[in-house]
Parts: structure tokens; sequence; C-alpha cells
């Protein structure tokens, strides 16, 4: 998507820090969609069989940062991509680095409010981050996105690090009946100084692993969702939905400098980590 704007697309509302939480609009999803075909101020990182990650370094002396994940997938049509990033019960399967993920409310048909706690690396500390999640079918194509807000009844943990996302999400694009290709997009503050191992791990080995794993889930998600409430998708039908309705006026925008800045900049990798560090196959038992 070409944009009219000599500087190129600009970021959706939400990354800009506004006083107020909104429901992004289709401006917002068509300037998402822009930034994931971008190719101007990105350096690939990793590119193997048809999978790429870039990076882009906002500012040098603070680990937030842009990274993009582009995945080809032969045998995976996009419905179905989009089924399995929307399937909250599913990902509890998949997803390795879950803690904890639940939704917490509605806002529009196709907008809400949730959950994600994750592990991260050894020995640094677990996240967490409560989002406003919207979702946009176009036409064979779709776009899920997310930002932080606060909600008054999940505050930060003591055990966990309340980290911010400014602008994340996926896009995923139909090439054919049954083949799509997916790019992932974050603008992530995990609030705190991590080491340059972490980022350049994360870049090079933690995502790739990550978008393979998501590969393999969606390869198995028609035969478990057969067996999982197979008419049951919200995203779809939202009159399925059971979440409860939450009005925007309850939310507020999670603005980074409100929370606590964790210093990790001088941790050392694990043994562990470092063992973990090639590319073997991950184990899916839990998928079947």
């Amino acid at each position: 998507m070409e944009s009219s704007d000599p500087d190129g697309p600009q970021a959706p509302r939400p990354a800009l820090g506004r006083d107020s939480v909104q429901v992004p609009d289709d401006h917002d999803f068509q300037n998402f969609r822009a930034e994931c075909e971008a190719e101007a101020g990105w350096n690939l990182t990793y590119s193997k069989g048809g999978l790429g990650v870039w990076v882009q370094a906002l500012e040098l002396d603070r680990p937030l940062h842009k990274i993009k994940c582009r995945m080809e997938c032969r045998d995976v049509p996009a419905e179905t991509l989009y089924d399995v990033l929307h399937d909250i019960e599913y990902r509890k399967k998949w997803d390795s680095n879950v803690i904890e993920t639940f939704d917490i409310a509605r806002l529009t048909v196709n907008a809400d409010v949730g959950y994600y706690s994750w592990r991260c690396p050894k020995p640094l500390k677990n996240r967490d981050v409560i989002t406003l999640r919207s979702w946009l079918p176009m036409g064979a194509d779709y776009i899920i996105m997310n930002y932080s807000v606060k909600h008054p009844k999940y505050p930060p943990r003591k055990d966990l690090v309340r980290a911010v996302s400014i602008q994340t999400g996926y896009l995923i694009q139909s090439t054919g009946p049954k083949s799509s290709v997916i790019t992932y997009l974050a603008q992530v503050d995990p609030k705190g100084s991590l080491p340059k191992w972490v980022v350049n791990k994360s870049s090079q080995f933690l995502a790739p692993k990550a978008m393979k794993k998501m590969y393999k889930a969606c390869m198995k998600y028609p035969e478990w969702k057969q067996k999982h409430r197979p008419h049951f998708k919200p995203w779809l039908h939202p009159e399925q939905s059971p979440l409860p309705s939450v009005a925007l006026s309850e939310l507020s925008v999670q603005h980074a400098d409100s929370l606590e800045n964790i210093d990790e900049s001088t941790v050392a990798e694990s043994r562990d980590e470092r063992g973990a560090g090639g590319e073997g196959s991950d184990d899916d038992s839990s998928l079947n």
C-alpha cells in the first residue's frame, strides 16, 4: 500500500501516546498494514526457509525497538491462521512461552480487552501485559492488532514486570486457497534495561522459533478444533461471545513512563538458555 505522505505511513494513533482509549478505526488498520509492508529503515537479521526477521532500533540508549517477522505458509490458508491467533484455548496448547492468558471483556463486535503473561529467557523476570485487541477482515486478508491499556481490576503484579505494547499485531495475507503469508509487527517496551544478548537472541532465534511453532500449530489446528467446540468461533460470530461488556471510560492508556523500570542490563544468559540456543525441533506433543 502506497502512502501519499512524503514521510511514509504514520504510526497508528494508539502508538503516539494518545490520552484516551479508543477502538482503532479503518485508518489505523490501513496504517498498520502499510507499516507491515514497508521496507525502508528495517535491518534484516534472519532469513531462512521462507522466514525473515527485521529490526528497527528507535533509540540507541533504550531497549525499545521494533521487530518484524514474515513467514510463508504454503499449506495453511489465511482463515486458519486467523482462527489460530484468535483461539485462546488452543494458544494454551501450542504457545510454550505463555504463563497465563485470558479474555477480560468485550468493547465492540471486533474489539476486546485481554491479559497475557509470558516467560522471558532465564534469568530475566517474566512479563505480562493488558491489551486492547481489535481485528478486521480485509477481503481475503486479516489484521489483528493491540496496544496496552490499564484495567482497574488488573493492576501490575509483584511477581511480574508489566510491559507495554505500544503497537503489536499480525497481517495475514492470502496467497491462494491453501497458502498465505503472515507478518508479525511489534513495538514493545519491556520496561527495563535489557542486556544486548536478549535483543540479539530475540531477533535471531526466539522470533524465528516462535513463528515456526505457530506454523506447526496451524497445521494441527483443524483436527484439534474438530474435537474442541468446533463451531465456537466468537471472533467470526460475535453473538457467541460470553464476555461481559466494558465501557471505554473504564479503561485508560498504559503509558510506559508510569511503570517501574527494571535494570537487567548486566544479567548474563543462563547456562540452560545458552544450551537451548540451537534450532532444534520443538516438542509439540501437547497439540495432539
